[in-house]
């Protein structure tokens, strides 16, 4: 398999010796590059097209959630990966907002690290699944209401199901299983909704579940 081309983003040398230390022990990964501030993050992407951005949320002249923003508009294949030291639900919410795929906790296990990296770039569902979950709890606070979302009226009966799949936490196979549909059909039923509602990975599209009341369509059909 074809590593990830990296680009480390932090303003802590160390921080950047230490990330880099852990990708080079992975063959998934080869490290391209590194980048001290938020703005040369941005600009390193347009010169090495990264595949993955591993982004430090407090950077310097601009924040590591704006340049996810700048970078996601400008490249949207780029995948980017937030790392903060604060488990903190507003600053996550933001961040999917802008397209990142997740976050990582600097303060983590190494071999948790890498598994949860792993897992985040997999579209591992139960990831998705957990992370969705801190984002119900900012919706339900009244915080981080999206605006002008398309609303759930645009998907067919089919894609609803879908969609509650997803935000059940369901694999691509599982899901298929439940609807006995092939899986190469999930995956471009998937691709297709998110291309409708303007969304960007499996963590939005179950936060979209989430607040527009999908998460319990078809669940009953094949439960176990």
């Amino acid at each position: 398999m074809t590593p990830y081309r990296v680009l480390i983003a932090d303003d802590h040398p160390l921080a950047r010796k230490a990330i880099r230390s852990l990708l080079d022990e992975d063959t998934l990964f080869e490290t391209i590059g590194e980048a001290a501030r938020g703005e040369e993050a941005v600009a390193m992407c347009g010169n090495l097209q990264p595949d993955l951005v591993l982004m430090d949320i407090n950077m310097p002249d601009i924040s590591g959630l704006e340049a996810t923003r700048r970078i996601k508009q400008l490249h949207p294949h780029i995948r980017i990966v937030m790392l903060t030291v604060s488990d903190h639900v507003a600053d996550l919410f933001t961040a999917i907002q802008f397209g990142a795929q997740g976050y990582l906790l600097k303060n983590m296990d190494p071999d948790d690290w890498m598994h949860y990296l792993r897992a985040l770039l997999d579209d591992n569902s139960a990831v998705s699944r957990q992370m969705a979950d801190k984002l119900f709890q900012h919706f339900r606070g009244g915080a981080g209401t999206a605006a002008a979302e398309p609303d759930s009226g645009v998907l067919t009966p089919r894609e609803r199901e879908l969609v509650a799949c997803v935000a059940a936490g369901d694999t691509n196979r599982q899901i298929a299983e439940r609807l006995t549909i092939a899986e190469n059909t999930v995956k471009n039923h998937i691709k297709n909704i998110l291309d409708k509602l303007k969304l960007e990975n499996r963590v939005q599209l179950t936060a979209y579940a989430v607040r527009q009341g999908l998460t319990h369509i078809g669940q009953k059909r094949g439960e176990k």
